[in-house]
């Protein structure tokens, strides 16, 4: 008998939804603007912040710990997990299905060329949303300067050679300065708790972890970390 050829359509099994939450691209942005998708359920993974991306880019796997060339905006997780904040996981449905992101709009789990194809491109940034917001942009832009990864990434190197000396003080200062800024953006400012990752990224002690470090949880003194420790 010959071979049953697989089905090429969704089976409505959620495994795509649970595994990770898509990436935003420019043409999603009325989706935000408009509070279709709210932005304190997103996240973004700044520019140079060390991020596994499984994706093929071009000719390329990337199965490994990467900084990413852009910002990367994307829906919130449900507690701790990657499934997709959206995903009904009663009846595997998307609650957003109407409004859904565009990557969504073309992932096929049987055929991937299409979402390999805009994968890296036209990516929506903090900056096409926030940049006409006064006040606002202005702390996003000198968070981004202060807690730089390409700056975090230099002082790293050299904090693995002397985890005491300047650069592991200063790579402190720059740590203390993220959770500062977002205990009194909330505290003094009124803003939403549940937008500061969308707004600064994820916080800085948890990401230090891609760089072979970690921080004490007073925020006192950094340390070298193995191999194992380094999986986030």
């Amino acid at each position: 008998m010959p071979e049953s050829k697989p089905t090429q359509k969704c089976k409505q099994c959620g495994t795509c939804c649970r595994k990770s939450s898509p990436s935003f691209h420019k043409e999603d942005k009325p989706l935000i603007d408009k509070g279709i998708i709210p932005s304190k359920h997103l996240f973004t993974i700044r520019k140079g912040e060390p991020a596994y991306d499984n994706v093929k880019d071009g000719e390329n796997v990337k199965g490994m710990l990467v900084p990413v060339t852009t910002d990367i905006i994307k829906i919130k997780g449900k507690g701790t997990s990657w499934t997709c904040f959206f995903l009904d996981e009663k009846d595997n449905s998307c609650s957003i299905y109407q409004n859904r992101p565009v990557e969504c709009r073309v992932l096929k789990c049987w055929n991937t060329r299409e979402i390999e194809q805009i994968y890296a491109k036209n990516r929506l940034s903090r900056e096409d949303l926030l940049s006409q917001v006064n006040g606002l942009w202005s702390l996003v832009t000198e968070h981004q300067d202060k807690c730089s990864y390409e700056k975090l990434k230099r002082l790293a190197d050299t904090a693995q050679k002397d985890i005491n000396g300047v650069a592991g003080k200063s790579i402190l200062e720059m740590i203390r300065y993220d959770v500062h800024l977002r205990k009194i953006v909330v505290e003094k400012g009124g803003l939403d708790s549940g937008m500061i990752e969308f707004l600064f990224g994820r916080p800085l002690p948890k990401t230090i972890h891609g760089f072979g470090l970690g921080v004490a949880n007073n925020l006192t003194s950094l340390h070298l970390l193995d191999a194992q420790q380094q999986l986030f």
